[in-house]
């Protein structure tokens, strides 16, 4: 299955290449870690860059070796808030018990703008090649599967990290998605993070998301969770990023 996807990663890259998309290859790109201002940092890269050239950055906490997690956030732009969440993970104490990958923001074009689509007008999270379909409107699913480089971006660090768990952080849904590979998982989270469980469905519109896309592919398991509109800053960067790391039996290095 690994060397299916590798096989779709070239292609995906190929067809932006010959669409003439400077950004299509975009290695990633190690950054300084910064161990004396931000202690839970182990490594950084430059994973990719988004369609107007803003950095999309990934940043490991924790323990190389153990357990492998993705948490992902304002994967749509005008979904804001629970970036606080890995926000908080990064720039807190050091991290043990887990290795832990954050991307705070998938899509910066959008969170510049205020939109849930990127600078090409496309919702990210329906251009994943698997279940594509030709959307439009607030759904669009860009021209082709993959054809946009956030979305490669993510696909060749999935790829290489080849986590046991992603989890992709939204709003304004308010609940945990349990239609998922791992539900047991789910239902936990759920209760670990106060929200309710739930089935995400789309509205039937579910056509190459992450999740659906990860799945397929990977031997992990990757779901959803939503927050509401407006969860309070306590919530996201205090109770949140302490619950999360709970239920991934994690904890954070204690003061002094």
């Amino acid at each position: 299955m690994r060397r299916l996807l590798g096989v779709v990663l070239a292609a995906a890259v190929l067809a932006a290449v010959a669409a003439g998309d400077p950004l299509a290859p975009a290695p990633a790109a190690a950054l300084p870690a910064g161990p004396s201002d931000r202690p839970a940092v182990v490594e950084a890269r430059t994973i990719g860059h988004s369609v107007k050239g803003r950095p999309i950055r990934a940043w490991r906490l924790g323990e190389p070796g153990k357990r492998r997690i993705v948490l992902v956030s304002t994967m749509h732009g005008n979904e804001p808030h629970t970036r606080g969440i890995l926000q908080s993970l990064r720039d807190g104490r050091a991290v043990r018990g887990v290795d832990l990958w954050v991307i705070p923001t998938y899509n910066p074009d959008g969170l510049a703008r205020g939109t849930r689509r990127n600078a090409r007008g496309v919702d990210l999270n329906r251009n994943f090649p698997y279940k594509w379909a030709d959307l439009d409107g607030n759904y669009e699913s860009g021209r082709r599967p993959g054809s946009e480089p956030e979305t490669r971006a993510v696909m060749r660090f999935l790829d290489e990290i080849d986590p046991r768990r992603v989890l992709s952080f939204h709003q304004p849904l308010n609940g945990v998605d349990t239609d998922t590979k791992d539900p047991g998982f789910a239902r936990r989270l759920a209760r670990a993070l106060r929200l309710p469980q739930t089935r995400l469905d789309c509205g039937g519109l579910c056509h190459g998301t992450m999740t659906m896309w990860f799945n397929h592919h990977f031997r992990g398991a990757a779901l959803t969770v939503e927050y509401g509109s407006h969860p309070s800053r306590r919530r996201m960067v205090v109770e949140a990023p302490r619950q999360v790391l709970g239920v991934l039996g994690a904890h954070r290095t204690s003061l002094g």
